[in-house]
């Protein structure tokens, strides 16, 4: 059976895909996550064949036929490539949810105090997006050396582009279709929301709002650990590099927020050590 073979080739995909199908189940409610998944990958699986045979958004790039009659591909794109992007759009969504939304904490656990207005936001979609293109700059060149692992030499640009084989205009491609993947999650949370459509099966687990960042970090580590294994010393560094920056950014923007005191304790304090500096009213 060709599922069966697919799931057995590409095991790691189905089990980010599941963590997806909990994380997101339990985050925005089973309905969400499912018709999210449906038309998520409806985008991408469009983006990539719109891109093989026009060079449009990520630039020319051809399918090998490799694996062919060994996993499922739709109309010469492998099933399990499209697929991906729903659960790295979810994860860069869910990233981006919090860093932009207050945060709360009790014990171990980070509450993150989202709103619609929030979770509908231009600035969340925006930032979803940047997130989602850090991923591919981890994925994309490690991909493209897929015969040096387990994933197969599955695909090839028609000429070598600048960052480790890949051109600039894949990310860029990436970046819009990332904006549109997670436009299109808000407007499925907003109709869900308008029905009456609660997301009510998640409430009595207190992580989960973590589950997406999780995954989001998860795959960062699954990619630049494979991408040393196989060697690729120098491309794992400069994704390390790249990727290092943002991540320090998000650690020290949660935890500024979740340790955050009341502004009247923050200018009492500044006012026990500069007692003649003047504050505003």
């Amino acid at each position: 059976m060709l599922l069966l073979d697919t799931l057995l080739l590409r095991p790691y995909v189905f089990v980010f895909l599941a963590v997806y199908l909990a994380g997101c189940s339990l985050h925005l409610g089973l309905k969400r996550a499912l018709l999210f998944g449906i038309a998520g990958y409806a985008i991408a699986w469009l983006s990539e064949f719109s891109s093989i045979h026009n060079g449009f958004p990520y630039g020319h790039y051809y399918y090998l036929n490799g694996t062919m009659g060994k996993e499922i591909w739709v109309l010469g794109v492998p099933l399990m490539d499209s697929i991906s992007y729903v659960f790295l759009a979810y994860a860069s969504y869910s990233l981006a949810l919090l860093v932009l939304s207050p945060l709360s904490r009790s014990r171990w656990i980070v509450y993150v105090l989202e709103t619609k207005k929030i979770r509908k936001s231009l600035q969340v979609r925006f930032l979803g997006a940047l997130l989602f293109v850090y991923l591919d700059i981890i994925i994309d060149p490690l991909a493209l050396r897929g015969d040096r692992w387990f994933l197969g030499r599955i695909y090839g640009y028609p000429e070598q582009g600048v960052y480790f084989g890949v051109p600039l205009s894949n990310f860029l491609g990436w970046f819009a279709v990332g904006f549109s993947m997670i436009y299109v999650l808000q407007k499925i949370d907003r109709y869900f929301l308008r029905k009456g459509v609660s997301d009510l099966i998640g409430y009595k687990y207190p992580y989960r709002f973590l589950v997406g960042p999780v995954l989001y970090v998860g795959i960062l580590v699954f990619n630049l650990s494979v991408t040393f294994f196989i060697g690729e010393h120098m491309l794992g560094w400069a994704g390390i590099f790249i990727v290092l920056l943002p991540l320090c950014l998000i650690y020290t923007i949660v935890r500024g927020k979740v340790s955050q005191k009341s502004v009247e304790t923050e200018v009492a304090e500044h006012h026990r050590d500069f007692p003649h500096a003047m504050t505003g009213n």
